[in-house]
């Protein structure tokens, strides 16, 4: 037993720290009753000592208290206050921590909460079909640097894909990116200068929060509604706040699954054009929307609006490989600014995409994608009308659906309860600019709802309580 008790307390203090952390961030709150012990002994695959072992640790450290016959409940005092005054990258690593658990693979889990698409949807793609004739087209540059604007015959065929959605643009127009985020990156470099005001979607992409709060920004958000930003909200702010930069995406909102209507499209670049407000457009779901679908940058022909785009949700975030629609002075400028910091982007990378995008398989692949897509959509909204739950906007085809689920008015609550059946769910609480406030709206990938484990899970819960 000695030898034992030697062996379990590293794990039981790993444990014990992990559980400590996810109260202090707010994962569990006050009040909140912590999973069993039985439960988190499955869930991770402990001996049940180890599990006492580190509810003992948290006890000891006044994070939780032990409730006889009832279970352990998280102290009212146990959530540590933020330090206002704290540093650029200690903000910003509040929104890490947030990543970290998103990005945390359990196999045996199902991902409610998944940003892709399953990757059953892009399997017909596969890159060992498309290697070989990336390597015949150019052998020799695939041991170089290549252009500072990135890979031309790629840029060419993004012209045409472009063209397709309504947005006309020449190669000089379009700067390779090592997918979306390094997009945002170079957005927020150029941009962006210490204590400058910009404005976000709000509840939005939270990593495009924390790059924001480490290039110390003053970072406001424009309230989402179902068919496009706060129109009123967006311009009251640009009236008091004067604002240079609004980050936004139209179509397929990460989190909410909303589109924007025409009526407000027309709305918001008035507003822009009124207020001198340059507008970024995240598009990375753009394959999986009709073609004809309204978009800021094919209204404005970027005369006041930055269009990004990606192929990780589509083809393979291993890839890597996204773009920057925009002037010719400014692709130059950021392209020249790229160089600085990364030299080039991955040449080969650009060339597998140029292929794929080249091949007469692309195009049936889209189709199925959407087919999918419609098909997952309509029946996870047909189960979440069923149980009785809330849907912010109502798209036919959406990879995300914004969910409050009834009886729930904490998210984050919910998510760890589900965790404990082997759910990972991707809380509201994350998405807003405040991760403080309590949300009870969820994330939810249509595919992933799909999975009959979740439906069990549900269940399972349902009963617990």
């Amino acid at each position: 037993m000695a030898g034992g008790g030697k062996r379990q307390a590293p794990i039981a203090e790993r444990l014990a720290d992990l559980i400590g952390q996810q109260i202090t961030d707010g994962v569990y709150r006050a009040g909140d009753k912590l999973p069993s012990l039985r439960e988190l002994a499955h869930l991770h695959n402990y001996a049940k000592n180890t599990v006492v072992s580190a509810f003992d640790l948290l006890v000891s450290r006044g994070l939780v208290e032990s409730r006889r016959g009832a279970g352990f409940y998280v102290q009212p005092q146990a959530r540590r206050a933020r330090d206002d005054d704290a540093g650029q990258l200690t903000r910003a690593m509040d929104v890490v921590w947030l990543m970290r658990e998103q990005l945390k693979s359990q196999p045996d889990a199902v991902a409610v909460g998944d940003g892709f698409p399953p990757v059953e949807w892009l399997a017909d793609m596969r890159m060992d079909r498309y290697h070989q004739k990336v390597v015949r087209t150019g052998l020799g540059s695939l041991f170089r640097y290549g252009s500072r604007f990135g890979y031309a015959p790629l840029r060419d065929s993004l012209v045409r894909k472009l063209g397709v959605f309504g947005l006309e643009v020449t190669p000089q127009q379009l700067v390779l990116t090592q997918g979306a985020n390094e997009a945002m990156d170079l957005v927020i470099r150029y941009f962006v200068p210490h204590g400058a005001t910009v404005l976000v979607d709000d509840p939005g992409y939270y990593l495009l929060f924390g790059k924001l709060k480490l290039a110390g920004a003053r970072v406001l958000g424009v309230p989402r509604q179902a068919d496009s930003p706060d129109v009123q909200a967006l311009e009251q702010l640009l009236l008091t706040e004067r604002p240079r930069l609004f980050f936004t995406q139209s179509l397929a909102h990460n989190p909410t699954g909303s589109d924007i209507s025409a009526a407000k499209a027309y709305r918001v670049l008035q507003l822009a054009e009124r207020h001198n407000l340059l507008l970024v457009e995240n598009d990375p779901l753009a394959d999986f929307k009709p073609t004809s679908s309204v978009r800021l940058s094919t209204l404005d022909q970027l005369e006041r609006t930055i269009y990004i785009g990606s192929f990780s949700k589509s083809f393979s975030a291993a890839l890597r490989v996204g773009f920057i629609a925009c002037s010719e002075g400014l692709a130059s400028d950021l392209a020249d600014l790229r160089s600085l910091i990364h030299v080039s982007g991955s040449e080969y990378c650009e060339r597998m995409v140029d292929v794929m995008l080249r091949e007469g398989h692309y195009e049936r692949h889209l189709v199925r994608l959407r087919q999918r897509l419609g098909k997952a959509t309509a029946q996870a909204l047909e189960w979440l009308d069923t149980h009785g739950c809330e849907v912010f906007a109502r798209n036919p085809q959406s990879l995300y659906l914004w969910v409050a689920f009834p009886g729930n008015p904490d998210a984050a609550s919910l998510a760890g309860r589900l965790l404990a059946h082997k759910v990972t769910m991707a809380p509201g609480h994350v998405f807003t600019l405040d991760s403080n406030r309590v949300s009870p709206w969820s994330r939810c990938n249509v595919g992933a709802m799909l999975d009959p484990r979740f439906e069990a899970a549900w269940r399972a819960m349902r009963q617990v309580r």
